[in-house]
């Protein structure tokens, strides 16, 4: 009786165990990198862009992407169409990819936060029109923010500061310095390092 339950339990560890990622995908920072690179032009749209966010197409190659790392991120068919929402899903997992390889390799996942935070910026800049600049603005700050799952976040520290700074600064470098969104990001995020 007594074999039986240790082995019933055992084999539950094991279960549990095995769900568990045990290393880094081979191809994360390969794809981090890549759809980095595409995330910034698809937030940017405009000429020489395959596409634009809100257009309820062009996110597909993306999320595409990322779900081959997190497939449970999915846009709902009552957010295709809408810039703020089709961006806040796509930054919310290429963040998430992010905090995944700094699990494995945090200085790593801390320059990829950098360069990620730069993207973004630099995109949400290059926007022309003011009312699809301020969607992009508020699904920027919604994806970094919400969508983000910060249990992936690595636990070493030095590299675990480098990402919550450079994603604080997300908000503050897009609304300006004060606003209600820099500063609830600055909070949100400073709640993190704890």
């Amino acid at each position: 009786m007594f074999r039986s339950l240790t082995s019933q339990l055992a084999q539950a560890g094991g279960a549990n165990q095995a769900d568990a990622k045990k290393s880094i995908a081979p191809s994360l920072r390969g794809d981090i990198y890549n759809t980095i690179d595409q995330a910034r032009s698809w937030l940017a749209g405009g000429a020489g862009s395959l596409g634009q966010a809100g257009d309820g197409v062009a996110y597909k190659t993306i999320l595409a992407t990322v779900q081959k790392h997190f497939p449970d991120t999915k846009l709902g068919l009552e957010l295709v169409g809408s810039a703020e929402n089709e961006a806040a899903v796509i930054v919310g997992g290429v963040t998430n990819m992010i905090l995944e390889m700094s699990k494995w390799e945090g200085m790593a996942g801390g320059m990829a936060a950098r360069t990620w935070a730069d993207g973004l910026v630099e995109a949400h800049a290059r926007i022309g029109d003011a009312k699809r600049k301020d969607q992009i603005a508020r699904g920027i700050a919604k994806g970094v923010n919400q969508n983000t799952d910060v249990t992936l976040l690595t636990q070493e520290f030095a590299a675990k500061i480098q990402i919550i700074s450079c994603l604080k600064t997300v908000s503050t470098r897009i609304f300006g310095s004060g606003s209600p969104e820099a500063r609830q990001g600055e909070a949100l995020w400073s709640a993190k390092l704890l």
